[in-house]
């Protein structure tokens, strides 16, 4: 785990450093001791790290004074050892670029997962990196046509509020079907506000396991349960001083909901296991694929927490109800596609773009981009007819069954059979409730507002 790797050991203890050093180098690392900030800084000068383990008080200073030196390579990750008392100093080491800590007395066994704990975060934050720079800019993309005016609109108002403010911001609550979005207009609110420069972290709160989602969220002291060995900060004391992202928050048990609702009205937080409440100043922007309002009235969220999220509150149109401007949208997408993939004689014939137009688009502009980009690897004439996708929808009928549902439906001259065409619709309609809903009836029946057995009788026929 540790093979080759260059450590850095800055500790003024010796009898602490050697064990530090030996247990290192018998898990396969080159180290480099040190017991003062001279030492660290001629080390520094000469060597190319991978980590850096660095006690905070040191006899000639104290190590944040390193952090930021330019003697530090930008690929170095550092974990900086702190005593009883001294967590605060930590987190501040960790805003100034610190990549995590560790509370002495510790088991030197915690080393090796530590350090490959923020080597993941490296990669992962290379790959953010890499992403970020060829994703499509949500300006020229997700505010295109009508169907996000009037959503760009509020948020130009959102952020004007935020400069005035500066801290207490009020949260913002994003709502929206799948593929709308809603992550990337979250993103582009925290690039263009007050706190850009302040970290924007994201959790998606459906992946957070029950039983850990409190101490993900608000951290835990050492002890507080079985695997508990040391202190931990919290995601809302993480984003101190930035924006914390919450997507699927309706997903959160609604005992927690209650330990959110106090973060965004007293700015205060208490770790699992904990006795004092800390203060944080934390931008909260939430999302939800269902509508909240829905899951009040059915007793599945807090309506106190509803109405604090709701102040800010950003509905993210589908595209279906903007059939006219999916051509300027798919060219905007396709620009920034040709580009990536290197790609420039490509085009889309008219009779494609109007089955676009007519596709009901249920995965919204995700689905878009992705049938877009796929449409463009796999093209040999330079014309995308979008083929595949067209197929399917003709395959299982959804391109003549959600025709009713298309803003630009129009009876045909030709009429047509009424009570055939309404049997098509509804099962299309349960089809589609059933899919947003990953199968589950009761979901989609409370979706439809019908009862369970409604759905089931006409799955069964």
């Amino acid at each position: 785990m540790l093979r080759n790797r260059q450590i850095l050991v800055l500790e003024d203890e010796v009898l602490l450093r050697r064990s530090i050093c030996s247990y290192l180098e018998q898990n396969g690392a080159e180290t480099f001791p040190a017991g003062t900030l001279e030492e660290a800084k001629e080390i520094l000068s000469s060597t190319e790290l991978d980590f850096a383990l660095m006690d905070i008080n040191l006899p000639d200073g104290i190590s944040l004074d390193l952090l930021g030196d330019s003697r530090i390579s930008e690929n170095t990750r550092i974990v900086i050892m702190t005593a009883d008392g001294g967590i605060r100093t930590a987190i501040e080491a960790i805003r100034k670029g610190a990549s995590d800590y560790l509370s002495k007395p510790f088991d030197l066994e915690e080393l090796p997962l530590v350090f490959a704990r923020i080597s993941r975060e490296s990669v992962n934050s290379r790959i953010r990196e890499f992403e970020q720079k060829n994703r499509i800019d949500p300006d020229d993309s997700l505010f295109t046509g009508q169907r996000m005016s009037l959503v760009r609109q509020q948020i130009e108002k959102i952020l004007a509020v935020e400069r005035r403010l500066g801290t207490s911001l009020p949260p913002i609550l994003i709502e929206g079907e799948t593929g709308t979005g809603k992550s990337t207009i979250a993103r582009w609110i925290h690039e263009n506000g007050p706190r850009k420069e302040a970290p924007l972290i994201e959790v998606n709160c459906s992946t957070l396991p029950e039983s850990l989602a409190e101490s993900e969220l608000f951290g835990h002291e050492k002890g507080a349960f079985t695997d508990a060995r040391k202190e931990r900060i919290g995601l809302f004391e993480a984003a101190d001083g930035g924006s914390l992202f919450l997507d699927e928050i309706s997903s959160l048990p609604i005992t927690l909901q209650a330990k959110v609702l106090t973060a965004i009205e007293d700015g205060r937080i208490r770790r699992v296991g904990g006795n004092a409440n800390k203060t944080v100043d934390v931008r909260l922007i939430t999302a939800s694929l269902h509508p909240l309002a829905d899951l009040v009235r059915e007793g599945n969220f807090r309506e106190d927490l509803y109405h604090r999220l709701n102040l800010l509150h950003l509905r993210i149109p589908p595209l279906r109800e903007f059939p006219e401007d999916l051509p300027d949208l798919v060219q905007r997408i396709l620009n920034g596609l040709k580009k990536r993939y290197r790609l420039e004689n490509v085009c889309i014939p008219d009779r494609c773009l109007a089955s676009l137009k007519a596709y009901a688009w249920p995965g919204n502009v995700r689905e878009l981009i992705h049938e877009l980009e796929r449409s463009l690897i796999f093209n040999d004439s330079g014309q995308l007819t979008f083929e595949h996708l067209l197929g399917d929808a003709k395959a299982t009928g959804a391109e003549n069954h959600f025709s009713l549902l298309n803003p630009r439906f129009s009876i045909p001259d030709s009429g047509f059979q009424f009570e055939q065409e309404l049997r098509h619709l509804t099962q299309s309609v349960i089809e589609e409730a059933l899919r947003q809903e990953n199968g589950n009836v009761s979901a989609a029946a409370r979706r439809l507002g019908v009862p369970r057995d409604f759905i089931r009788y006409r799955i069964d026929t």
